[in-house]
């Protein structure tokens, strides 16, 4: 059995707020132990992209077991870089911050859909050519793609204005190959779907949850409501068997 701890959208920012969280989650992690075989957290680890905060994700982010970390939109690459350096293993200095990991059996491939100064998401046609090529690469055990931005419309009004864009160059290098699944954040729920002949899934956000336009409102007409239980996914991989997941919201 082979355990991801999935989590995604701390938005780290100072606060005392943000951080028990955060807490919430990783002392619930912790207390599985060696049963997590890896740490996956898909992007927006800080709020505001300052070195102050991370320098406090990378005093959160202590695990008996590896911690993989990709940027988003609300991060930013130098200084992401610098304070995680740690954890980050992509050449170059600045963006973007594309990473290829090898965690036991498993192969993640940390893809950065950010776009430095905005909030959408894109892949340039060099990290395109990136992507492909590092897909062509055989690998025996699972595969997994992860990025900050889903391949998805998310049919939030608001959501939809900072969603992936131009993604049917992404789905032409997806489809056909050997990738067991999507695993993305940005949304701040709980999301399963397919793009390109894949599942895709989405970990719920940390920090907050979106509701749907058809869902109750959070409070005081907010697009985010910060009070909702904070949660992550458990993905769970059986040697010949489908790949499992299961969400928790730990009381």
């Amino acid at each position: 059995m082979y355990v991801i701890a999935h989590l995604s959208d701390p938005h780290l920012d100072g606060t005392d707020a943000a951080r028990a969280r955060l807490r919430h989650i990783t002392s619930y992690v912790r207390a599985m132990g060696r049963s997590v075989d890896v740490v996956l957290v898909t992007g927006d680890l800080a709020d505001h992209g300052l070195e102050s905060e991370y320098a406090e994700i990378a005093r959160e982010l202590t695990f008996d077991v590896p911690v993989l970390v990709l940027p988003g939109n609300h991060d930013v690459s130098a200084a992401l870089r610098a304070g995680l350096v740690g954890l980050v293993e992509s050449p170059g200095s600045g963006h973007p911050v594309h990473q290829i990991r090898d965690v036991g059996a498993a192969r993640f491939v940390l893809v950065d859909t950010t776009v430095p100064g905005a909030n959408h998401g894109l892949l340039s046609a060099d990290s395109l050519a990136w992507l492909d090529e590092v897909l062509r690469d055989a690998v025996d055990g699972p595969l997994f793609v992860a990025m900050h931005h889903p391949p998805l419309d998310l049919h939030h009004p608001v959501m939809d204005q900072w969603k992936l864009e131009e993604r049917d160059e992404l789905s032409a290098i997806l489809t056909g190959k050997p990738v067991t699944a999507i695993l993305t954040g940005h949304v701040h729920n709980a999301i399963v779907t397919s793009f390109a002949g894949h599942l895709v899934l989405g970990a719920p956000g940390i920090r907050s949850t979106i509701p749907l336009p058809f869902e109750p409102p959070p409070p005081a007409g907010a697009v985010v409501d910060p009070t909702a239980h904070p949660g992550l996914a458990l993905h769970i991989v059986l040697p010949g068997e489908p790949m499992q997941t299961v969400y928790r919201y730990p009381l």
